[in-house]
């Protein structure tokens, strides 16, 4: 097995929330129990999907917050906020306050763009505003501004009994180095870098290429390969520039002949969006790994892109259940992480 250029520094996981509408709170207390099972395990961080109107995780920064109450070390993110929904100077406050309240433990992750069905959800979200709210990188750039301190108000003193900051309060001092931008595209690859942000790379990625093709031939790992060296090629901090991979990766040593089958099914569904790029956004997918640690580990190493990172957060599939997850978790943490070179946190 050929080894990984850069051996694997920090394992975590991403889990999207689901829940049951008619009970709401079982499922929010059963992603609180995964994270602490995280912690327990060793791993280094936890990372909550975000989804609107949905039966998901609509609100990671409250979730965070709980979790923050009932952990102590393991690190918190979002993978990814999506800014069209968001109003930068409240999500600004909301991140230092759950930071500050986990003793630094906040990793931030970000995306731009129009919110998913606008025209659906504008007179709802914007109703004044829809025609002029700007989408663009510029959303994320006053966020960033905001976290790391910068002026919001042109008024600071004492007015009457009470006493008014120009910037962001609580101010948490170290959460401007742990925002990360959640990207698929060079464009996205290069500005993060420039903007001194983080790089959170998924199984999703543009299918881009310098030679015009149709698509045919794209190879998902040396897209992701492109982007991560883009966004190095941009940063200050060059090849010490912090990317996180998040491949769906599905470990089966300890899961039952049941589960094995279930979580083989469920790759397969998925493997036909993966062959070639989806929709007008020519969106190219990884294909779900799925079987021992041994053989995970495997076509990890013989992948481009993860051979030039040392942190990961894989994906837990949406759908499971919550025996699963502790399966899938447990053997990560115990067979697939130290088999990439891992060790667990205490």
């Amino acid at each position: 097995m050929p080894p990984t250029s850069r051996p694997l520094r920090k394992l975590g996981f991403l889990t999207i929330g689901l829940f049951d509408e008619d009970d709401p709170r079982r499922g929010h207390e059963s992603t609180l129990e995964i994270i602490e099972l995280g912690e327990r395990l060793g791993f280094d961080s936890a990372w909550l999907r975000h989804r609107h109107l949905q039966y998901g995780i609509s609100s990671p920064v409250a979730v965070m917050a709980a979790a923050s109450q009932r952990t102590s070390r393991i690190e918190l993110g979002t993978a990814v906020i999506p800014l069209g929904w968001e109003n930068p100077l409240r999500l600004a406050e909301d991140l230092a306050t759950v930071d500050v309240l986990s003793g630094g433990r906040v990793n931030p992750g970000v995306s731009v763009g129009p919110p998913m069905h606008f025209d659906q959800v504008k007179e709802a979200l914007y109703p004044d505003t829809a025609d002029a709210e700007d989408f663009s990188y510029e959303r994320v750039r006053r966020l960033l501004d905001l976290v790391r301190g910068k002026s919001a108000s042109d008024f600071s003193g004492v007015e009457g009994f009470e006493t008014f900051s120009d910037r962001v309060q609580p101010h948490s001092p170290g959460l401007g180095r742990r925002m990360w931008y959640g990207g698929g595209s060079l464009s996205s690859a290069r500005w993060a870098g420039e903007n001194g942000m983080n790089f959170l790379t998924s199984s999703v990625v543009k299918a881009e290429a310098a030679d015009g093709a149709d698509g045919a031939g794209y190879d998902f790992a040396e897209i992701q390969l492109s982007h991560i060296r883009a966004f190095r090629a941009h940063h200050p901090d060059g090849e010490n520039a912090r990317v996180s991979q998040g491949l769906v990766v599905i470990p089966t040593d300890s899961a039952s002949p049941e589960q094995r089958a279930r979580y083989e099914e469920y790759a397969a569904r998925r493997t036909p969006r993966t062959t070639s790029p989806q929709g007008p956004a020519r969106l190219l997918f990884a294909p779900d790994i799925v079987g021992t640690s041994e053989e995970i580990a495997e076509r990890l190493h013989a992948h481009a892109a993860f051979r030039e990172v040392d942190e990961v957060a894989f994906a837990l599939p949406f759908t499971f259940a919550h025996e699963d997850y502790v399966q899938i978790l447990t053997d990560m943490a115990s067979r697939l992480g130290p088999a990439l070179g891992w060790r667990p946190s205490v």
